[in-house]
This record gives C-alpha cells, structure tokens and sequence, in this order.
C-alpha cells in the first residue's frame, strides 16, 4: 500500500498558508508519510480553541499518524501544547521553516527563544496546490506592540527578504504560469528597515515590477495605514499590474480607541489614505481589519467605527470581537462585556455586506480581466469572487462580462473580445 503523504493544516492568515507550503515540503522530503502538521494561530482565543480540537479530532481519526504542531499559538504557549498527549512533537515558528527541523525529530519540543531570531525569511515555494495565485513571504516579525496583540510574541522582531531573491522567487513563479503573486509579510509595510539601505516596501515594489516585466498582476496583503510610503503610492498610480485592492490594517475608526491600541495612525490619517487610494486610482477597492468591543469602546466610539466605513466607503471588512490575549496591555483595561463585542461585530459585519452588495452591483455590466480560481470561480482585481457561466482553466486570465447580481453574488460570461485590461 503506498504511504499517505504528509497533510498540513492552517489556521489563521496568508503568511501561515504561505508557511505551510514550505513545511509540506520538508515534511515531503524528510518521509513524514502518515503525519499530520498543525499550523496554528495565535490571534484570537477561539482560534486556538479551533487548533486544540482539531488536534484532538486527528488522533480520534488517525491513532497512528504522527501529530506536529507548530504556529504562533504553539511558540507563544509551548507548555499549552506540549501538555497535550494527542502530539507528538511541537516545533516553534522559526525552526518550522528549516528543512533540518523536519529531517531530525528526535526531541518533542524544540522551541526556541523567538525574540533573538535574526534570520531572514526566505523560501521558495515552487507552487501552490489547487491555487490559482501564489504568496511570496517578503517579511516577518513586528517591531510594533499595539496593546491588543499578541503576535510579535509568535513572530519575533521585524526582518526582511532582500530585493534581489524576491525577484528571483516572483520570476520563477512567473515561469512555472502563475499570473498572479501576492507579497506577504506579517507587517508588511515595515519591510525593509533592517537590509542595507534601508529599501522601503515601494521601493520594493518598484524593483520587482521594472525587474519582472512579464509579471502579470501583483497584489500586496495587509497594509499599515502610517507607512504606506511615496514609491508604493507611485506604483500604486502608474502600474497597472498592481491591483487595485488595498487592505489596511485599520482596527478602529475612533481616535481615543485607536490611542488605547497604541496604533500609529489617527482617525483622520486613515481617512486621507482612503481618499489618496481613490484619488490615484478611482477605481480602487478597499478593506480593513476592524476589532469590534476593545476594551473601554463606549457606544459613540463605536458609532465613529461605523461612520468612518462609510465615510471610507470600506468594502472588504475583515471584522472580529476583540479576544483578550494574557500577556497584553489591553487584557488588563476594562472590558467590554463580550455580549455587547459580539453584537457590536454583527453589526460591522452586516454594514460590510451592505457595503459588498452596493459594490458587486456597481460591476453589473462591466468588463473586467479575472484570474480563474477553479473551474467556475474566478477574481477580479477589486478582489470581487466571479461565478463563471462556463469551465475555463485554473490560474488563467479571462476577459469576463459582469452579467447580473443574485443571492449575494455576482455572474459573468467569458467573451473572447481584448477590451478588457489587468485591472
């Protein structure tokens, strides 16, 4: 019988699914046939509630695989984790990216101290299976400690991939036909401080995109409304491989709560990168990551979130009650009680989906380029999901006529015509 290969998986945000790539295939060719790796996520409480029961489910499923647990819950928590008897070996977040980690299990636990790591993430993935995209990891770690989050506790200081082998990464992943590349980081927008010269993440991106003129369409992940900087916002303008989609990592539309988060942005600044992204590209398409219920939130500054999504004209939310993280500022402020996080969630979620049905009607007979995701869904630039009324191949570019809007979705047909652009 021929041996099960390994599975991966992935709890939380693009850089760990990018991650997972990379430890399938240590795991691959280290001969872990019959494991089973948990990539887990530290973010919210119920995402480590989720990692512990898959945990326990895998071992009720597959009393012989061998169980390896890793991610930002696993190096924040170890003894959490090791105490579990369902796993078999718990590796932290920096010694799952190196092949040796994979190749030599002979201890259970090997976690290391993250905040000394100095090594730079660098790591080509030759593909993504079943994707239609592929993520390039050009940063990791944070240097910044907003009072609700835990992460830099997982990821370690800030550092960056020099320029030089992020083209080399993005261009062989051109070659083997992906048409669209997503850089990833864990602070994005902090790239670059710690390499000689002290690139920012435009410059950067200019690079890449004069170095990989076959490079079809680029779109950037999470973004820090404070260091969006002048060369990303010159790309952002006059590149049309770039897509025009930006996310910020926004969490509050009030300035007291954003002061209590310790961000580095005010409510105003926030709304002139709002206006600055429609401004050079009109046809941009925004998002945010919104914390609903953060500790001291009365209801009028709840009510300023909610006014700057509008104000904003915010599409894309990425909304979720706060979670207190044991070991941050803002577990010890006063709470808001979680009933009231949770309604107050519902509520943003529902002004998103208001918000994602008056922009997927404003598409309702457009033409737009679309990367074909699977057989029959397909995304636009905007970041729009597209229900294609015919098969076309997976990964490829199509012209799509936006057709009509129903339940929520929208639908289009493939026309042969080039009046379509990248974006």
């Amino acid at each position: 019988m021929r041996a099960r290969a390994p599975d991966v998986i992935t709890f939380g945000c693009r850089l760990n699914a990018y991650e997972s790539e990379v430890m399938k295939a240590h795991a691959e060719a280290a001969g872990l046939d019959d494991s089973v790796i948990i990539n887990t996520c530290a973010v919210t409480a119920e995402a480590e509630r989720q990692a512990r029961q898959t945990i326990r489910k895998i071992r009720r499923e597959r009393p012989h695989a061998k169980i390896i647990v890793t991610g930002c819950a696993a190096q924040i928590a170890p003894e959490k984790y090791a105490a579990l008897s369902e796993v078999d070996h718990l590796i932290g977040n920096d010694m799952k990216l190196k092949a040796e980690a994979f190749q030599n299990l002979s201890e259970r636990v090997m976690v290391q101290d993250i905040q000394q790591v100095r090594d730079v993430a660098n790591h080509l993935v030759p593909g993504f299976d079943g994707r239609a995209r592929a993520f390039v990891q050009v940063q990791n770690g944070c240097d910044h400690r907003c009072t609700f989050c835990i992460i830099p506790f997982g990821r370690g200081p800030s550092r960056s991939v020099p320029v030089g082998s992020i083209v080399q990464q993005v261009a062989q992943l051109v070659a083997d036909g992906y048409n669209e590349i997503v850089l990833t980081g864990v602070d994005l927008t902090s790239y670059g401080h710690d390499l000689p010269g002290q690139p920012r993440l435009g410059q950067m991106v200019r690079r890449l995109l004069a170095l990989v003129p076959q490079l079809p369409r680029l779109r950037l992940s999470s973004l820090d409304p404070a260091e969006i900087d002048d060369d990303l916002w010159h790309a952002f303008e006059h590149d049309r491989r770039l897509m025009p989609h930006l996310h910020l990592s926004l969490q509050a539309g009030d300035d007291m709560v954003l002061k209590r988060m310790k961000r580095r942005h005010t409510r105003q600044q926030a709304l002139d990168v709002c206006a600055r992204a429609k401004a050079v590209r009109p046809d941009v398409v925004l998002g945010a990551d919104i914390i609903a219920g953060f500790p001291t939130e009365t209801d009028e500054m709840f009510q300023k979130t909610c006014q700057f999504i509008e104000e904003a004209g915010l599409v894309w939310l990425h909304v979720f009650p706060y979670s207190a993280r044991q070991g941050t500022p803002a577990a010890r402020m006063p709470q808001v009680p979680v009933p009231v996080r949770k309604e107050r969630a519902a509520a943003l979620r529902a002004m998103g989906e208001q918000q994602q049905k008056n922009y997927l009607q404003s598409l309702v007979r457009q033409r737009v380029a679309v990367v074909v995701e699977q057989s029959h869904t397909a995304r636009t630039p905007g970041y729009a999901t597209v229900h294609l009324s015919e098969v076309a191949p997976t990964g490829s570019v199509q012209n799509v006529l936006i057709t009509h809007w129903a339940d929520g979705k929208i639908f289009g047909d493939v026309v042969q015509d080039k009046t379509c652009s990248a974006s």
